[in-house]
């Protein structure tokens, strides 16, 4: 196992690969344990444009633990004098807040974020050429009435209010009883959640627009919408506002207008079941793949393995013709300026600094700190600022121009990387991207969750440890990362998604778990 790994050349702390213990002497000659990593957030960059996961122009001068430094925490490489910039990925994550000699642990203790309310910002572009030719590649998917292209053929019941969400269950039941083999249907899911009623301005609208994008998304082989009668989500206005629809995969109920609503659903979705019974797979161009980046419970390892691995497949996927979208705004920032300088015109540019600025004055709107991150379990695991949070994060968007800024709730619109307004919460923000037309999210993890959204959700493992102990929960482990190329894993993981595209269940499907949760931001009555 390799003890350190420093980031960028220009950083002045590395993190620890092992757990290592007050006194031992860390070497860059004999044994090779120390390496630099190119971060693929902008700063260096290597000819293909992935991080450089073998590289060892820099060497680290031998050092002493001066305390234990737990797994995937930091130790600083140089001394960095009180006041100085602790530098991490090529860019500052923090101050120290006191005197740091060579070997000491890097943490919460001694380094504090430099972030402080907003700041301007100057269109500085920073382009970097395609690095993944197309080759032709496809999966197995089912092509829809409208064009879109979806990986599953689902049958989703969508409650237009929380009121109904038992009944919901109640019919979905009896289906199962009838169809234990769900027939031409891979899943069938209700969308729970608690909204609907009771809600004013932005909220309802939020509700109303995240339920329309379901109703509407690619992986839907049929759909039941389910209404009370009496909520604030009207099912005649719904139904308008969803515009032109395949009527024979979209059904409606009201459950105050019929006498028994469950026997009335099971009807329904007997319909629905005899329309998709002639669906079937067919070969798609990776161009029409839609996917979603996401992280939650970061390690030390996030930003050095599963997410820097997802950046080079956005590059892959990008270069094949297709779509990425990051979210998660909050842990954008101190990494910002790195997207602002992809945008791939002035535009564009405009759009992330209103990203960013909405979502600060968000914060500040409720009294809240625009930098009160990481979390907990971020801390545990070695984080210790919100800008060494945030460009761990953004290594998920590869190095690709950011090509669209969307707003909550709206459909992803053109072909590339784009960005999308949503918070940093693991069941909001995955829920969102799948409302985006992302037929499956790609959700890295160094800590572990047995999540899933509407959309298959493939779970990325930071380190060896976690894959080996949620095994049940893991789809992907890119622990591996530490010994070897990203080349290898790269065409290890692309060949993991286009199975995933083309059927293979993930374990949030195995395990039944497929959940849909909405942003609310004001009163409720």
């Amino acid at each position: 196992m390799k003890t350190l790994m420093k980031m960028n050349a220009r950083d002045n702390v590395a993190v620890a690969l092992r757990p290592l213990a007050a006194g031992e002497r860390l070497q860059a000659e004999g044994d090779g344990a120390e390496r630099t990593v190119v971060s693929s957030a902008g700063m260096d960059r290597t000819d293909t444009g992935m991080t450089d996961m073998n590289s060892s122009d820099t060497k680290l001068a031998g050092i002493e633990a001066l305390q234990d430094v737990p797994q995937g925490h930091k130790i600083a490489t140089a001394a960095i004098p009180q006041g100085g910039v602790v530098m991490k990925y090529g860019a500052p994550i923090g101050y120290a807040t006191a005197d740091i000699p060579a070997g000491e642990w890097v943490h919460l203790h001694n380094v504090r974020t430099t972030l402080a309310g907003e700041e301007d910002y100057v269109y500085a572009p920073e382009l970097h050429p395609a690095v993944y030719p197309p080759r032709g590649l496809t999966f197995d998917g089912y092509r829809r009435r409208n064009g879109k292209v979806g990986i599953r053929n689902d049958l989703f019941l969508v409650p237009t209010v929380g009121c109904v969400n038992g009944i919901a269950e109640l019919i979905i039941a009896e289906f199962k009883q009838r169809h234990p083999d769900l027939g031409p249907f891979d899943n069938v899911t209700v969308l729970k959640h608690p909204y609907g009623c009771s809600q004013l301005g932005d909220d309802h609208r939020m509700t109303r627009d995240i339920l329309l994008d379901a109703v509407q998304h690619p992986n839907a082989g049929g759909v039941l919408v389910f209404g009370l009668g009496c909520e604030n989500n009207i099912v005649a206005e719904f139904r308008e506002k969803l515009g032109d629809f395949d009527e024979s995969r979209v059904k409606f109920l009201v459950a105050q207008d019929v006498g028994d609503e469950v026997e009335a659903g099971m009807q329904l979705l007997e319909e629905l079941h005899a329309a998709a019974l002639g669906d079937a797979r067919e070969p798609v161009p990776l161009s029409e793949l839609n996917v979603g980046l996401k992280c939650g419970g970061s390690d030390g390892f996030s930003g050095i393995t599963a997410n820097p691995l997802l950046g080079a497949f956005s590059d892959f996927l990008i270069g094949q013709g297709g779509s990425t979208i990051l979210t998660e705004v909050p842990e954008m920032f101190g990494a910002e300026k790195v997207l602002m300088a992809r945008a791939q015109n002035e535009e564009v540019f405009s759009d992330i600094v209103w990203l960013i600025n909405d979502f600060k004055q968000y914060f500040l709107s409720h009294g809240e700190s625009v930098y009160e991150n990481p979390s907990p379990g971020n801390k545990a695991g070695g984080i210790s600022t919100l800008e060494d949070k945030s460009l761990g994060c953004t290594q998920k968007a590869g190095t690709s121009a950011v090509v669209d800024v969307l707003k909550y709730g709206e459909k992803l619109r053109r072909k590339g990387l784009s960005l999308l307004q949503a918070p940093g919460n693991d069941l909001v923000a995955s829920s969102a991207l799948a409302a985006a037309d992302c037929q499956l999210v790609l959700f890295t993890t160094g800590r572990g969750t047995p999540f899933g959204s509407f959309v298959p959700t493939v779970k990325i493992a930071t380190n060896n440890e976690l894959f080996a102990k949620k095994g049940h929960w893991m789809d992907f482990n890119a622990g591996p990362l530490l010994e070897r190329p990203m080349e290898d894993v790269l065409e290890s993981f692309i060949a993991y998604l286009i199975e995933v595209a083309s059927g293979r269940p993930t374990r949030n499907e195995q395990n039944q778990v497929r959940e849909l949760a909405i942003f609310k931001t004001g009163v409720t009555l």
